[in-house]
């Protein structure tokens, strides 16, 4: 699945007529690279969510022929549902016990997409979230077996966590590089959270029910393209590289 509804504030003034998705990031638009990045890692089943400009999206994939993939559309022009109430929302697209892959739009990295399938498939987690040790002021908090047990913000000081007596300092922090491997089991735990959620949020509520854990490799590369400085980093990545991410 792409998180592909978001309406894109950071990239304004470029998204008050295009949706996020397409916005180009050395000529080719956001959506391209990550359907092309992940149709090259195995997968041939996607749904993409769309809400702002959500008719383009539909069009541009009409006009590529959907890169020889199969595509269904997760609608939520009528209301945008967040990350969580998007999954959720798209649940019927994922019946089955097969774990499926979410990426956001806007995240550009070199990680191993199918190794990181084949990681959650050979563990016992309800999801696994690809970190880093990017800098960022919102941290998820990991125990040394690995499992997720809060968050915090380092500017505002809030934490957040299932776990009397939580002390950050005792945990590994990572931020969460918006790619993720998740189990279809996690939409029973789902039935109780309703329209717009974030799924971070939905994380840390179960955690310590459910085991939700990280995956990293040493020296990924990870940019988040949805804001301009990031979007300016991954075009000089690629004029570097002379290449896309494959």
């Amino acid at each position: 699945m792409i998180l592909a509804a978001g309406v894109g504030t950071r990239l304004k003034p470029m998204t008050d007529n295009l949706p996020k998705a397409l916005v180009p990031v050395a000529g080719t638009p956001m959506l391209e690279h990550v359907l092309l990045r992940i149709k090259a890692a195995g997968f041939t089943h996607i749904v993409i969510n769309i809400h702002h400009f959500g008719e383009q999206i539909i069009d541009f994939l009409a006009s590529k022929s959907n890169f020889g993939l199969t595509v269904d559309i997760s609608d939520e022009r009528d209301c945008l549902l967040d990350t969580g109430g998007g999954i959720k929302q798209a649940s019927r697209f994922f019946e089955g016990n097969e774990p499926f892959l979410v990426h956001n739009t806007d995240i550009f990295s070199d990680v191993d997409l199918e190794a990181m399938y084949r990681s959650h498939v050979g563990s016992n987690a309800l999801a696994t979230l690809l970190v880093s040790h990017r800098r960022s002021a919102r941290q998820l908090l990991f125990n040394q077996e690995e499992q997720l047990c809060g968050w915090r913000n380092s500017e505002t000081g809030e934490i957040k966590s299932p776990f009397p007596n939580f002390d950050p300092s005792n945990y590994l922090e990572y931020a969460f590089g918006g790619i993720s491997v998740v189990s279809p089991e996690i939409f029973q735990s789902m039935e109780e959270w309703d329209g717009k959620f974030s799924i971070i949020n939905f994380y840390l509520s179960i955690c310590h029910q459910k085991p939700i854990r990280f995956y990293t490799e040493d020296e990924v590369w990870l940019i988040d393209a949805g804001k301009k400085k990031g979007l300016k980093e991954v075009e000089h990545w690629l004029s570097w590289s002379k290449t896309e991410i494959q």
